[in-house]
């Protein structure tokens, strides 16, 4: 249904006050978001500390200045960051032009016309009678404003659908970063961890030449058989062995650590020792209820529900009718000698227009009926995000936890299997224990420290879980 109508000053007035009236009622209801997906504490907390690690900033958190380096320089040269700061950008300058929506359109036109009739037609024929002319001339510069009332809430839901695109692209950043300090963090602790087991290893191989020398000694004598010396010989290969494939982890490592900085492959700069990291001081997770506003990910995915609220919103909107008006004044003249000549060329006019959709292949109903769908799966998401969350804090809390005992109990058979093996050196030289047990002392002194040192690296990896998981790393 289409009428246009030249709308009078008191008639526009009272159309106002009802277009005020109706446009601030919804034509859809938001759905609520889930408020009852939270537990009151995570599983595997051991302190009822509320306040979470998420709250410390990064220079406070992360202490050790050669990591702090890395984390600086990536925050400005990591790729992934500068195209999340893009979009940004990008999104808002669309909140931007959503917050305009309620200002009417206007557009300046000037045109000028002219056409030459046939002499045998009846304009021919009327302008040679009364203009004393063959052609006909038109010239109009004019302004047109275009407005549509806001009744059902359309320009509202672009804008809260605008405005949750910007936010959403906020929160992405934030996800990029949180992610982008975990894995340099990790990548940083497991390059300290893989020097402890290069020296390791070297102390063992340099361990290992001095038992093989008594050993090819005692065979010489005549003591020990070759046997004796090939087995020697085996565990220090084994030793060595292991260095070439410690330090290629390193090599790719530390290009790994060089890519996430947002640089070319290359040596990174590093602590001493991973040892110097320990014991870890005492970090809090807070309560569950918290992730609403720390995590950016759950932030996200509470934000597409305000997404998906506007979007069922303007689709059933578009199902309503909508009233446009329309304006337009200038100057108009069929002679450019008075184009401009005042009052005279002066005109002005204004159509009000009430278009109700009837018949459009049931494409609104289609689109407003999927966009309810996307609502109720907006909502699903969220709960799937939450409960996500919780159990990515969760087992970054007992693993924590079972580390430490772990590393306690290893720590112990380090230094058990250390004072073994001084003992069975001992021995074997005094002629107390045979060749055996020497390398048997020696391979084991060497497993239980690597693996020592993978704790202790698991044990950081742990922590810096932990502060990701419960959406540290941003601020």
């Amino acid at each position: 249904m289409k009428t246009n109508a030249f709308i009078k000053q008191p008639t526009t007035y009272l159309l106002t006050g009802i277009l005020i009236a109706v446009s601030s009622c919804k034509v859809s209801r938001d759905i609520p978001k889930p408020s009852d997906i939270l537990p009151a504490s995570y599983r595997g907390s051991q302190s009822s500390d509320t306040t979470s690690v998420a709250s410390l900033p990064l220079g406070e958190f992360l202490q050790e200045s050669y990591l702090k380096v890395l984390i600086d320089t990536a925050l400005i040269r990591n790729n992934d960051l500068q195209i999340a700061i893009r979009n940004i950008d990008a999104a808002q300058k669309l909140l931007k032009q959503a917050r305009v929506g309620q200002l009417p359109t206007i557009n300046l036109a000037v045109t000028g016309t002219t056409s030459r009739p046939s002499d045998n037609s009846l304009n021919g024929l009327t302008l040679s009678q009364f203009l004393d002319n063959k052609h006909i001339e038109d010239y109009t510069a004019a302004a047109t404003l275009s407005w549509e009332a806001d009744i059902w809430g359309k320009v509202r839901n672009q804008k809260s659908d605008a405005l949750a695109v910007f936010l959403q692209t906020t929160e992405a950043r934030k996800a990029i970063q949180t992610q982008l300090v975990s894995d340099i963090s990790r990548g940083y602790y497991n390059l300290l961890m893989l020097d402890a087991q290069v020296r390791i290893a070297r102390e063992n191989v340099a361990l290992n030449d001095s038992t093989l020398r008594i050993i090819q000694l005692q065979y010489d004598a005549g003591q020990v058989t070759s046997l004796a010396v090939q087995q020697a010989q085996a565990q220090q290969l084994a030793a060595a062995q292991l260095l070439p494939r410690f330090e290629q982890d390193i090599i790719v490592q530390e290009n790994a650590v060089s890519l996430l900085v947002g640089k070319v492959p290359g040596p990174v700069q590093r602590a001493a020792s991973l040892d110097q990291f320990f014991p870890l001081k005492h970090i809090s997770a807070g309560i569950p209820a918290a992730l609403l506003n720390m995590r950016p990910d759950v932030k996200s995915a509470e934000l597409e529900i305000d997404r998906a609220n506007a979007q069922v919103g303007l689709n059933k909107a578009n199902m309503y009718p909508a009233l446009t008006i329309t304006a337009q004044g200038g100057v108009n003249s069929f002679r450019a000698s008075n184009w401009f000549t005042l009052p005279a060329s002066l005109f002005g006019n204004s159509i009000g227009n009430l278009t109700q959709p009837l018949f459009q292949k049931r494409r609104l109903r289609t689109q407003y009926e999927l966009a309810v769908i996307e609502r109720k799966k907006s909502v699903i998401l969220f709960r799937q995000q939450v409960l996500t969350a919780v159990g990515e804090v969760s087992d970054a809390l007992v693993r924590i936890d079972k580390l430490a005992q772990q590393r306690s109990v290893a720590d112990q058979r380090t230094e058990t299997l250390k004072q073994a093996t001084t003992n069975a050196g001992l021995l074997f030289r005094n002629g107390m224990a045979n060749y055996l047990e020497v390398i048997t002392a020696q391979s084991n002194v060497l497993q239980s420290q690597l693996q020592s040192a993978e704790l202790k690296r698991a044990q950081l990896d742990a922590s810096v879980e932990l502060y990701r998981s419960v959406g540290g790393g941003w601020k």
